[in-house]
């Protein structure tokens, strides 16, 4: 029996693999189910959306919340959809006293702007306790005695919820909270200068908190905000200053999505838990709620029941029903009843599950990008073999995203509008190989900027009409860079003829501020180096840590530095202000981090910011590029293009770098997904076995000699016992 037993062992864990397979991270009773797992590998900071701004919070809060507005999943160039609205805003312009003026009315002509929104009825809140009421109509826990609040550690250990339906009143309250002084919502400082009232109402806050006592609860419904006003019951609206078209694009984020008051007086309960919040627990209207907050483990959406659903898209664009991406057409949203995400700090461990079936979505590491991806001689981007054997799919697009080297226009060498530094700055921007660096530091993921315009914007110029001529030229129908040769020629006429300063005789010196550390760092201080030893120009790479970098900036003291920019919303204006004056970092605390000022751009934006798209708008735009294109503030870096996998059981995948709520989209084939998750991990037992075997042959020869010594001892014994004189 003892012999058997390895064998029998092995053949158990052979009936077991019939349940699934052996190395599967989940629960065995979610095998099967309707559930998208993937991952994160940073806690969510924030997840109240008055201070929610980060990535890593928004891919929750957008799935929670419901703010009036929606990009279209589909369609492209990105547009706004209703999503809690019932239709788009009603907007109405105003002159200086008060008469309605055209829509076509110049921005000088409009002295403030009414947004109407109308919400449709019959929303209503995820199950919460901040509503559970009694039977005489009061809270069940608001007001709690700190000692009775003691004996909850989480949300659910509150017995009762209970909802309520969505109304206007509860976006105006939100509204109020981005002025809360003890919230400091990321857009409190851009917003006072366009809503109507919100300064004002700030500083009553202000005066209101600073003279009460310590721990008070600050009803914010004490003052209402002049510009800001509850219509009806489903009505609201917003008055903003001059005419802001972008202001609708504000609509469709969470910082103007509704907050109720109950759930505020709830949370901010003296005695309750830190970990029980608005910050850690939303509390939303939209297709998903978080059911389960353990940042240091895993986070869990789950449907809300309470979301009356949402019909899939109709149309998109081109390709897209050929893609499959109509098929679910008229469907009712969302498709998958729960998300599950782990937490994952180190790449290769996610990367492995994902090859394993174990999550359905994965973007693509450095590590793993020469095994997962391969280019053809025309420059085609595919999939290896394998993983596409394994009916994994491959998603591509170019992020809304500018990555560029800064120059300070503050800094006696490199700044200034002179034609000495202007020319300084056109050859340093021809030597820094873009094309180079995406290809050894992106594994070619990217484009080069021709502009602070990335492609999907509009504004931004494609082929020849795009290039910017200062360096590069357009040879075979596309863009090349010039040659080295010219950035010598301009660094002469610079009067820095071969590396030379001709004033002092010395070798040019140029810094270069960064925050990377560990040993890409060291490979990208090097390269870059290299770039400008090229231009006989000395580089000296200073490293340094995020505040110092930032207070660098923020002084003026930096000299060239690397930034990037991730648009807020789809229009030119949100890439051209980083280059406004009156956005100047060092002068005005904006985020003009290369303090460039320019009459001509700043005059130029001033018509541009807030007019509508069309040929007019594109003109002026062309114009302010082929000024900064040529002034050269920045040396336009490059676009990155993302590059995400998801397996064969995921549908309606279409990047969307606008659109945070794609979860309700996509739908999962949990049946397909378990039956591959089987097949790629079905234990293999015939090495036990084979273990089994060997282990017996190895003990065979001890336990045949083991044996014969025992029957010698037992014959020896007989035979002394047969020997012995019978009495």
């Amino acid at each position: 029996m003892r012999a058997l037993l390895p064998i029998l062992l092995a053949a158990g864990l052979l009936t077991a693999c019939d349940h699934g397979a052996l190395n599967n991270p989940y629960p065995e009773h979610q095998r099967g189910q309707n559930i998208m797992y993937s991952f994160f590998n940073e806690r969510p900071k924030h997840l109240d959306p008055v201070q929610s701004y980060f990535e890593n919070e928004i891919r929750f809060t957008a799935q929670i919340y419901m703010p009036p507005l929606q990009y279209h999943y589909l369609k492209r160039p990105y547009q706004l959809i209703p999503f809690a609205a019932a239709a788009m805003p009603r907007v109405t312009y105003y002159g200086a006293g008060g008469e309605i003026v055209p829509a076509h009315a110049s921005p000088s002509e409009v002295a403030y702007t009414r947004y109407e929104i109308s919400i449709r009825p019959g929303i209503r809140y995820q199950p919460h306790p901040a509503f559970a009421i009694d039977a005489r109509g009061q809270y069940l826990y608001t007001g709690l005695p700190e000692r009775q609040l003691k004996r909850y550690r989480s949300l659910a250990d509150f017995e009762r919820s209970d909802t309520r339906e969505l109304v206007a009143a509860d976006y105006v309250y939100q509204i109020k909270r981005l002025a809360h002084p003890g919230l400091h919502s990321p857009i409190f400082g851009l917003m006072k200068g366009y809503i109507i009232g919100l300064d004002v109402y700030a500083g009553e806050l202000e005066q209101l908190s600073a003279t009460a006592a310590s721990g008070t609860y600050l009803d914010l419904d004490r003052f209402e905000i002049s510009g800001v006003r509850v219509v009806d019951r489903y009505r609201y609206t917003i008055d903003v200053r001059g005419k802001y078209p972008q202001f609708l694009y504000w609509l469709a984020m969470p910082f103007f999505a509704p907050v109720q008051h109950e759930a505020e007086r709830f949370y901010r309960q003296p005695g309750m838990p830190v970990n029980i919040s608005l910050d850690w627990y939303p509390v939303g209207t939209g297709p998903y709620m978080l059911s389960v907050n353990d940042p240091n483990r895993v986070m869990v959406l789950e449907r809300n029941p309470n979301f009356g659903g949402e019909p899939y898209p109709f149309e998109g664009e081109a390709g897209d029903a050929t893609a499959g991406l109509l098929n679910d057409a008229g469907e009712e949203m969302p498709f998958i009843d729960k998300v599950v995400y782990s937490l994952e700090k180190e790449s290769i461990p996610y990367w492995n599950k994902f090859l394993q079936g174990y999550y359905d979505l994965s973007d693509i590491s450095s590590d793993s990008f020469d095994q997962t991806v391969s280019i053809s001689s025309t420059g085609e981007v595919g999939l290896s073999d394998e993983l596409r054997e394994r009916g994994i799919v491959l998603h591509t697009s170019v992020s809304s995203t500018t990555i560029y080297l800064g120059f300070n226009m503050l800094d006696p060498v490199i700044g200034g509008l002179g034609e000495r530094a202007r020319k300084l700055r056109q050859a340093v921007s021809i030597a820094v190989d873009m094309e180079e660096l995406i290809s050894i530091f992106r594994n070619g993921r990217g484009i080069p900027a021709q502009s602070p315009l990335p492609p999907g914007i509009f504004g931004h110029r494609d082929g020849e009409a795009g290039i910017n001529p200062y360096v590069y030229d357009w040879v075979g129908g596309q863009a090349k860079r010039k040659p080295v040769e010219v950035a010598r020629r301009l660094l002469k006429e610079a009067g820095y003829q071969n590396g030379i300063d001709e004033r002092t005789g010395k070798p040019l010196t140029l810094y270069l501020d960064t925050t990377l550390v560990g040993p890409e760092a060291k490979s990208r201080a090097d390269w870059f180096t290299k770039q400008l030893r090229k231009i006989d120009v000395q580089l000296v790479v200073r490293a340094t840590d995020l505040n110092r970098f930032q207070e660098k900036l923020r002084n003026g003291t930096a000299q060239l530095y690397v930034l990037g920019w991730n648009a807020d919303y789809p229009d030119p204006e949100n890439f051209m202000f980083l280059l406004h004056g009156p956005q100047s970092r060092a002068k005005g605390s904006g985020e003009n981090a290369s303090n460039y000022a320019s009459r001509e751009f700043d005059g130029l934006f001033e018509q541009m910011r807030n007019m509508d798209n069309g040929p007019e708008r594109q003109d002026i735009i062309d114009r302010m590029v082929a000024v900064v294109q040529r002034d050269a503030p920045w040396a336009f870096g490059f676009h990155p293009a993302d590059y995400n996998l998801a397996h064969g059981w995921v549908h309606n995948i279409k990047p969307n770098t606008m659109a945070n709520n794609e979860l309700k989209y996509q739908r999962v084939d949990a049946a397909q997904r378990t039956r591959l998750r089987d097949e790629w991990n079905a234990p293999v037992f015939w090495p036990l076995l084979l273990l089994a075997v060997l282990a017996l042959g190895a003990m065979a020869p001890a336990v045949i000699a083991w044996r014969r010594r025992e029957r010698g001892i037992a014959r020896q014994k007989y035979l002394a016992q047969r020997a012995e004189p019978k009495p």
